[in-house]
């Protein structure tokens, strides 16, 4: 292969020629800039020059393999202009943002003084990046669904049992036939390498150490291929699918999923194109005026009409090409068709839908709105669960139904399964665990609800899975007297 000198690169950072070094290789990445789903500002912006710092984070590695042909790898650079990157990134003056987290992580307090969720979504919004928090945290519009998600369980009261004997407490179950040690699993979440170095992989390796299953999402920061290969051969993985528009990329990769090892399908239909997720938006004004200061509005020149701002964020690419068109009568036969895998629809909002996907004969239904993340007001999935327990209670006995968004206690998971849901996602919980303290964060959670889901089952009077029963929960809707101000 060629080798080239930065100055060479340095003369391709236009529409017509554009290339970029990546982990000091060099691309030529012209071609792809009208299919880039971030957009070719984003690549221009970096035209011409090293753009490892910005790809790294939320890319796989293996993603320009499979995005550009071999012709366009153009060679690696010469060592002198290796040398040259690595003293500018040494001389590289480090942004506020950056000294920030440095000061928050030499502060974090032990692992063992992390005594529920709460506390580590704590830690983590102190050292996360401004850019990975707005990333993780961010929800659509004025995020009110990803608050209501949670409150939702506020609403939900236990109708405990006692004198039964629950000194053996058993919460194991099963997943579509597959192990887990507790009612919950790993919903999938993507860009966990904006954290923590080892991203996913730090999920993977707990999920197989505490006995859960991890489902695995289509845009991780790192491979399929790679998540599994730090599996163990006894573990058991999901893949969450974004379906591509063109059907033959799609099956592609549902296909690798099964020659990878994936266990199961579950099919995203709820992220069609991006929910508006402003304080994503922002993120990097937020930060350009942490080194420049604040802008302000000039009357009279051409920032008027100026209109260049990224409305899609970090996710918004992430979605870019997937399939808008998916119906019940073309798309799941399609998926029957062309994988054995068990196949679980993600992202269902009402009882209708839930309806329509066991007329269809899927293996199962996630009850989510995506954590908030899309349609503004979107039903509480924990609420959509009541109601079908209310209005279609033999839908329970056709698929599997599980629901993630705003589970944060053990509680919170009695209460799910208690109303019929065979398990519970959860998704920025464990993203935030594995970027405070990687591995250990993420099997420090599970083993907090672990605890927390045995103390509830005990105090609810259950001693299996089995024994949680939808009587034992009610639903309230008090609302406090509050005297009228004369």
């Amino acid at each position: 292969m060629s080798l080239w000198t930065l100055q060479q690169v340095a003369q391709h950072k236009s529409h017509s020629s554009c290339w970029v070094i990546i982990k000091n290789k060099v691309y030529d990445v012209t071609e792809f800039l009208p299919e880039h789903p971030g957009g070719a500002a984003i690549i221009l912006k970096y035209g011409g020059r090293d753009a490892t710092s910005a790809y790294e984070p939320i890319h796989p590695p293996d993603a320009l393999d499979k995005n550009l042909p071999a012709s366009k790898h153009l060679g690696f650079l010469s060592s002198e202009s290796v040398d040259t990157i690595r003293q500018e990134r040494l001389k590289l003056k480090k942004t506020k943002d950056e000294l920030r987290v440095e000061f928050a992580r030499r502060r974090m307090p032990p692992l063992n003084r992390i005594l529920s969720l709460p506390d580590m979504e704590n830690v983590a919004g102190q050292i996360l990046s401004h850019k990975a928090l707005a990333y993780y945290a961010s929800a659509s519009d004025d995020e009110m669904t990803n608050s209501e998600n949670a409150r939702a369980f506020t609403r939900f009261f236990f109708r405990a049992r006692v004198m039964r004997p629950v000194a053996q407490c058993d919460p194991s179950t099963t997943i579509l036939g597959f192990k887990s040690s507790i009612p919950i699993f790993v919903s999938g979440a993507a860009l966990a390498k904006l954290g923590h170095p080892d991203g996913e992989l730090n999920i993977t390796r707990a999920a197989r150490k505490e006995g859960i299953i991890q489902m695995v999402s289509s845009n991780a920061s790192f491979s399929a291929a790679d998540i599994i290969g730090s599996a163990d051969h006894s573990q058991t993985l999901f893949f969450q699918l974004y379906k591509h528009r063109d059907d033959d990329i799609a099956e592609k990769r549902v296909r690798e999923m099964e020659n990878l090892g994936y266990k199961a399908i579950f099919l995203t239909v709820d992220a069609i194109v991006a929910g508006n997720r402003e304080r994503d938006i922002r993120s990097p004004w937020v930060l350009e005026e942490q080194e420049t200061g604040p802008q302000y509005f000039e009357a009279g020149t051409s920032d008027e009409l100026k209109d260049d701002v990224n409305i899609f964020g970090t996710a918004g690419a992430l979605v870019a090409n997937d399939d808008r068109d998916m119906t019940w009568e073309k798309t799941i036969p399609w998926l029957r068709r062309i994988t054995r895998l068990p196949i679980v629809i993600k992202g269902i909002q009402c009882v209708e839908d839930a309806v329509l996907a066991a007329e269809a004969k899927v293996d199962g239904i996630l009850l989510s709105n995506h954590g908030g993340r899309q349609l503004e007001y979107s039903l509480p999935p924990l609420e959509v669960l009541h109601s079908l327990r209310q209005q279609r209670p033999e839908v329970f006995s056709k698929l599997e139904v599980y629901i993630d968004g705003g589970v944060r206690r053990g509680t919170d998971v009695v209460k799910a399964v208690c109303l019929g849901a065979k398990a519970v996602g959860l998704g920025r919980p464990f993203l935030y665990a594995q970027s405070a303290y990687g591995e250990p964060g993420v099997s420090k959670i599970i083993q907090i609800l672990r605890r927390e889901i045995v103390t509830a089952m005990r105090l609810v009077g259950a001693s299996t899975i089995q024994d949680l029963r939808p009587e034992m929960v009610q639903r309230v809707d008090w609302h406090p007297h509050v005297p009228a101000k004369l």
